[in-house]
């Protein structure tokens, strides 16, 4: 998969109502995330008053945010992270090959898109999509890598990543 191909799904979908003069009118909210499935991601939201126009703007918002997140052996995640934003509390922990995606609703979007194959997620605090997804990429974009902490530290990456000896 080459760069300028980009997977998008569709997290969440909201009906808005404005009550006028003669009746309701209705609107539509979409949350899109988009990813290139190897470590990029952007997030976009989109209204209109028909659900193709605003899922189609939500997609053009995300692939206007993208950001790079950093992957272990471009499957999973460095370490566990704790993403909080808001009400919004996200745990997401590494797993062992083979796991799969064991996650809920806009978590499983993000992951999916992102190219992560290995994880454990659950959604502690709100269950608002908006709220979960903004999480979901503060605890993302938290984690450190072992190239980034060596960078940091002066060090290389093998004394860092080295195993614990019991």
């Amino acid at each position: 998969m080459n760069n300028t191909e980009f997977k998008d799904k569709l997290v969440s979908i909201n009906r808005i109502t404005k009550v006028v003069k003669g009746g309701r009118r209705f609107a539509f909210a979409a949350l899109v995330v988009v990813g290139n499935q190897i470590g990029s991601i952007g997030v976009g939201q989109g209204k209109a008053k028909q659900v193709p126009d605003a899922i189609k703007k939500a997609t053009e918002t995300a692939k206007k945010n993208l950001i790079k997140i950093p992957l272990r052996e471009g499957r999973t995640l460095h370490h566990d992270v704790l993403g909080k934003d808001g009400a919004g509390k996200v745990l997401l922990r590494s797993a062992p090959s083979g796991t799969g995606i064991i996650a809920g609703g806009p978590i499983r979007a993000v992951c999916e898109v992102l190219g992560i194959q290995d994880i454990v997620a659950k959604s502690l605090g709100s269950s608002n999509p908006q709220n979960v997804l903004r999480a979901c990429l503060k605890g993302l974009r938290s984690q450190n890598s072992p190239k980034l902490i060596s960078a940091r530290r002066g060090k290389n990456i093998s004394e860092i990543t080295k195993r614990k000896s019991n």
